[in-house]
């Protein structure tokens, strides 16, 4: 079973908004911290947002205000919920997360955004 599975991304116009999920299937999933990453073509993995055990959140500053990282622990899944998006937010979504014993990358999931 992969640990970290992924869906919601795609093709969106500027301006729009996509729901990225993530399941995990993980024995730990609420000691867990989770994460979301992008990495746009040419560039480095970045961080979005994470969202720790506790629900305190963290985003970057260039998402600020527009994305919303949420954890369900009862269904071992964690959303990404985009609005307002830009061309520059382009680039393959990993969901990552660590728990008590160790860390995990989900496959990715493309989002393009089109201006």
């Amino acid at each position: 079973q992969v640990p970290l599975v992924e869906s919601g991304g795609g093709l969106v116009q500027a301006g729009g908004s996509l729901r990225l999920s993530c399941a995990a299937f993980v024995r730990f999933f609420s000691l867990s911290t989770i994460a979301w990453y992008r990495q746009a073509p040419g560039k480095q993995r970045e961080l979005v947002a994470n969202i720790t055990v506790r629900g305190t959140t963290n985003y970057a500053d260039s998402v600020k205000g527009r994305f919303t990282i949420s954890r369900d622990n009862e269904k071992k899944s964690a959303d990404l919920q985009m609005n307002s998006l830009k061309p520059e937010d382009t680039g393959v979504y990993y969901c990552w997360l660590r728990d008590i014993r160790d860390e995990y990358w989900g496959q990715g999931t493309q989002v393009t955004v089109s201006s």
